[in-house]
Parts: structure tokens; sequence; C-alpha cells
């Protein structure tokens, strides 16, 4: 015969075990009910076969296979909803769950947004201006900003781009009267840096640009990179390409969000989002250095472009107008000046790490593949 001893804390356990188990029968319904797939449709300011679209979309599934299929992003191109430089208002507004895009899109609304991209960074480059925005402050000026103008939205920088050309023209821009008269594409602060150099200048989305070229509404254009422009056709319109320039130097993307939507849902799923965005950003990184050098060679060997580099005049002329604009905007506009500032900090200690240590890469160039270079078995 068993002592009652020990027969009472096994059937006490099992008590627990089975209450246990019976609560979780019920909560599991319950659970499965309320959670499912959350479906989000987001545009991008992109033309359907353009580069950036494609990363648009490489971020999207990114976020759809680290979430299990718990949160499915799909992405449509620009004007499949609302045209590119209308992305802001339709996230912010719901119309659309959430973006793709750039801040200097935004440059009507808030001037200060093309901080994010617009100008020479005080000489970083795109990837420092994002150690800037996520270590040096810029996270909390740009929540700023959009709370300044009332913007429903949660923004994600991302993926450094290269330096900009300065753009295609019908002949090689030797010195900066160059650009006096010259009907010119450029957006964000470019705008009134090109301005002030003396073209003149229009916005217009990316997928606008070579059709307004053909028409001869615009003489000259800047977008990106080689390989959009080339898939968008700027060698149709243009065999003429100025390589480097201070206008764009330091972009990046922005992955938006409709901030009402996004605080909804769950902390593990934001998480998430937060984490692909830089998971995204450097493989976006890596892409575009295989894709733009291809599409650089296949410029030259195919569509016979030539390709000059801006003159230094051209540059610095770049510089003194870019800062006249800053000193202007910064008396406009407190938090233009509050973000200039907080960047040149950020910018003079790390620019000087940067000149200091990292070594200049165009002597191993030369003497692999410049003209004297010896042939390598």
């Amino acid at each position: 015969m068993t002592d009652t001893k020990d027969r009472t804390p096994s059937r006490r356990r099992f008590l627990k075990v089975a209450t246990a188990g019976a609560a979780a029968t019920v909560a599991a319904p319950a659970l499965a009910q309320s959670t499912g797939p959350i479906n989000m449709r987001w545009q991008s300011t992109w033309p359907a076969k353009d580069i950036f679209h494609e990363y648009a979309q490489d971020y999207a599934k990114k976020v759809n296979d680290m979430t299990g299929g718990d949160l499915k992003i799909e992405v449509l191109p620009a004007g499949a909803v609302v045209p590119a430089f209308g992305l802001l208002d339709a996230v912010s507004k719901g119309t659309l769950d959430g973006g793709h895009g750039v801040m200097v899109y935004h440059y009507g609304k808030q001037t200060a947004l093309a901080l994010w991209g617009s100008g020479p960074a005080y000489a970083m480059d795109a990837n420092m201006l994002l150690a800037w925005h996520k270590f040096g402050g810029g996270k909390e000026l740009l929540a700023k900003l959009y709370a300044s103008i009332n913007a429903n939205v949660v923004s994600l920088p991302y993926g450094p781009m290269p330096t900009q050309p300065l753009g295609w023209f019908k002949k090689p821009v030797q010195k900066a009267d160059d650009l006096k008269g010259v009907k010119f594409r450029t957006v964000g602060i470019s705008i009134d840096v090109f301005t002030g150099l003396g073209a003149a200048v229009n916005a217009l989305p990316g997928g606008e640009i070579v059709s307004a070229m053909d028409r001869g509404l615009l003489d000259a254009a800047e977008f990106n990179n080689a390989s959009s422009d080339r898939i968008l056709g700027f060698a149709d319109v243009s065999k003429i390409c100025m390589l480097q320039s201070y206008h764009q130097n330091a972009e990046q993307f922005e992955i938006l969000f409709n901030k009402t939507k996004y605080d909804a849902l769950p902390e593990k799923l934001r998480a998430i989002i937060a984490g692909a965005a830089e998971a995204a950003g450097q493989e976006m990184s890596w892409k575009a250095i295989d894709r733009y050098s291809q599409d650089y060679a296949d410029l030259q060997a195919k569509d016979k472009v030539k390709f000059y580099k801006t003159p230094d005049s051209v540059l610095q002329k770049q510089l003194d107008v870019y800062d006249e604009v800053v000193a202007k905007k910064s008396t406009e506009n407190p938090l233009f000046k509050e973000i200039v500032e907080s960047q040149m900090a950020f910018a003079k200690r790390a620019t000087q790490w940067e000149q200091d240590t990292v070594v200049n890469r165009r002597m191993a160039y030369n003497h692999y593949f410049g003209p004297n270079a010896k042939k390598k078995t």
C-alpha cells in the first residue's frame, strides 16, 4: 500500500499541469483570432523599372521574410496611388500605410528636411551622415521636424548613396558661368544652389525627367546614379555626363510609416522593421557597387556616353553658394539652424578622423589598373 504522503504531491502537480493546459487551450483560439498577417499597402516615389523601386521591394521582402509573414508589405510604383511628391501627405493621412523615397522630396513642406541628403554634408559621406543621424542627434531632430509640420509619420533613413553626378548636359561644363540660363532639373536645397549659380531650375520626379529633356523643357538634369540614369533613358537624350558634385554628396533613402498604424504594431514587429532597415541599407550598398559599376561601363561602351569630371572651380562655387543658402535658411528657420549646427559639430570630429586614417586609394588603383600599371598574372 502506497503512503498517501507520496500521492499528494503527485496529485497536486497533476492538477497544476491540467489547469495550465486547460487555460492554454482556452487562450489559444482567442490569440489566433486576434492575430494573423498584417497587410500594408505602400508606394515608392520611383518608376517601376528604376533600381530605386527595386530597393523598395528589397526592403519589403526583407521585412516580410523576417516576420515570417506576420507583416506583409506590398510596394506600388510612383503614381499608382499618388504622385511621387505626394507621398508624405498620403502616408500621414493614412491613404497609404507607408512608402519609400527620399527626404528632399518633402522640401516644400519643411526646408530643413533636405539637410538629410542635399548639399555637401560638411565633408561627410552618406554613411557618415547616417552615423550622425543615429548617434549624433539627427534622429531626435528629424522627429521634431515632422512634428513641426504635423506629419503623422515614422521615418527611418537608410541606404547611403554614393556621390551623385553634377548631371547630364548638352556640352561639358567647364566653368560655373556655363550653368547660367540653363533649364535644369534638381530637388531640395539644390534648387536654391543651382538657382544661385544662375540656372533656371525645375523640380521634377525621376520618371518625368527624360521626357522633359526630350521635349526641350529641360536643357540639363541630374538624377542619381549610372543604373537609374541608364534605365530611365538619359543616354537617349544626352551623351555628356559630368561626374562629381557637392549638390547631393551624402543622400540616403527614407522609409515612411503612418505613425498611427506603426504604433499599433506589436513591439516585436517594430524591432524587426528597424533591424530590416539597417540590413537592407547595407545590402543596398553592396548591390549598388555591383550594378552601378556595370552600368557605368555599359553607358560608355554601349551607349557612347562621355563622362567628365566637374572642374574644381565649379565645385568650389557650389560650396560658396551653399553657404549663402544655409545662412539665409538658418535665419528663416530655427530648426534648420539647429540641424546645421548639429551636423557641423559631428562632421568636424568624424571627418578629421576619416581624413587622418583612411588611405587614399588612388595610388593603389593606379598601381593595378592605371596606364603605367604592370600586367598582373
